[in-house]
């Protein structure tokens, strides 16, 4: 009798990424489906991108509330074009590249949004945590995608693009914009900074000659 091989659990690197595979009870359906209408990933991920610009101009309007709802409404947009690649067997290089930098787009029209918004009200911390939240998370996936080009792992972190979504939205729809900035801020540039050491400790394991001198 053979025996039977026991399922290898897999170890995930983020939060996101647990995530992502979880959702795909829920993603895959509704991908399978896409592809019979014959949607593109390509499609779903510029649909998402023009979706969450919408969401900017609603935040701008100063309708704070009804962003946070809409944002919450929008982002799984988001996952649904990778479950549709994966699906349908049309993931390509561009459409990675294009999903990333248009999430880079999206992400930051969101805060420049906010940041308009507190702007016209005179609210001088918001409008800077607003900008040093958008600097954190534009860190976060820059460090990221330099470290995986000189071959690094640089998935640690908490605050990836799902965690840094889900706090401002969750924050604008209990009404507390300012307490979710905070977080945003904070979070998001610490974890570059962590980002940064984890890449950092593996130079100096591939290379001691790497790791900085007293002069």
């Amino acid at each position: 009798m053979d025996k039977v091989q026991p399922k290898v659990q897999r170890a995930y690197e983020s939060f996101a990424e647990w995530a992502r595979d979880a959702a795909q009870v829920i993603t895959f359906p509704i991908a399978r489906v896409l592809n019979r209408w014959k949607v593109h990933p390509n499609t779903l991920t510029l649909l998402g991108c023009l979706l969450t610009v919408g969401v900017g101009g609603v935040l701008a309007s100063g309708r704070l509330t009804l962003g946070g709802w809409l944002l919450a409404l929008v982002a799984p947009v988001d996952a649904l074009d990778g479950a549709l690649a994966r699906v349908s067997g049309r993931g390509s290089r561009f459409g990675a590249f294009l999903d990333s930098t248009l999430d880079r787009v999206s992400e930051g029209v969101l805060y420049l949004c906010l940041a308009a918004h507190f702007l016209w009200r005179g609210a001088t911390t918001e409008v800077l945590l607003a900008f040093l939240s958008l600097i954190g998370a534009f860190l976060v996936s820059y460090v990221r995608s330099r470290a995986e080009a000189s071959n690094f792992s640089c998935k640690v972190g908490f605050f990836t693009r799902l965690e840094r979504t889900a706090v401002l939205a969750i924050g604008l729809i209990l009404g507390v914009p300012t307490i979710a900035l905070w977080v945003l801020a904070i979070g998001s540039n610490l974890t570059a900074l962590w980002r940064i050491l984890h890449v950092y400790t593996q130079a100096r394991k591939d290379d001691p000659s790497s790791a900085p001198r007293n002069q």
